[in-house]
């Protein structure tokens, strides 16, 4: 194995680096859908018009980070014109309700302040209302999402094939041998390793905070 000559006396390492890489295979796919099921929310209660965006192995590692940054810098353009015209629009009160909302607040508060994001917003409805709360909320996750995954884009596994990072340490080596030097390749997965250790507590909060949109919109609806 290509592994076994560049860490002969460390075969741990090499496990590890595998276990690595299943652990970002996991993530990148879970985050893929979470991202689907977030437009899918969008589409349904703000009158959005999001296409799916789905996970290419066939694709390098950047095109596919590539398509997720796209996707979610889309998504925040939308929440950004909202949150500006409701700014904008809104009694700063009721903005500040807004940020803040409690859906325990009596009906005729929620219904009232919904009424008032129909007319700025043209979407009517609390589990909207509800929507564009959170997302207004949450824009520090999505940001620090779009910079974990922008820094994969940028490693030096950008340009390997989706599937050869997903087969495992010894095809990573070997697909990259011809563009990075020998001694330069521990470093190279070193960098790997450690982007990891960021991009997974952001990839988690990132999908924590799409569970929770869809488990108050499913509150609201009861």
């Amino acid at each position: 194995m290509w592994s076994d000559i560049f860490y002969p006396d460390n075969p741990k390492r090499r496990e590890e680096l595998l276990r690595k890489s299943q652990e970002f295979q996991d993530l990148m796919k879970s985050n893929f859908r979470a991202t689907n099921q977030l437009t899918d929310v969008m589409n349904e209660h703000l009158n959005c018009c999001f296409q799916h965006i789905a996970l290419n192995e066939s694709a390098s590692l950047k095109e596919n980070c590539d398509v997720m940054i796209e996707c979610i810098h889309k998504i925040q353009a939308v929440v950004e014109k909202i949150d500006k015209e409701l700014k904008e629009k809104l009694d700063p009160t009721l903005y500040e309700k807004l940020k803040v909302l409690n859906l325990s607040l009596p009906p005729e508060e929620l219904k009232g302040l919904s009424k008032a994001i129909a007319a700025v917003c043209g979407v009517e409805g609390i589990q909207a209302t509800a929507v564009i709360s959170i997302l207004i909320n949450t824009g520090d996750i999505l940001e620090n999402l779009v910079s974990q995954i922008g820094k994969f884009g940028a490693g030096t596994f950008a340009c390997v094939g989706l599937a050869v990072v997903f087969m495992g340490i010894d095809m990573i080596v070997e697909a990259i041998l011809g563009s990075v030097e020998r001694d330069k390749l521990e470093k190279a997965l070193k960098e790997y390793d450690e982007a990891l250790k960021e991009f997974e507590p952001a990839s988690e909060k990132y999908q924590d905070n799409i569970t929770y949109v869809r488990m108050k919109i499913e509150e609201i609806k009861k």
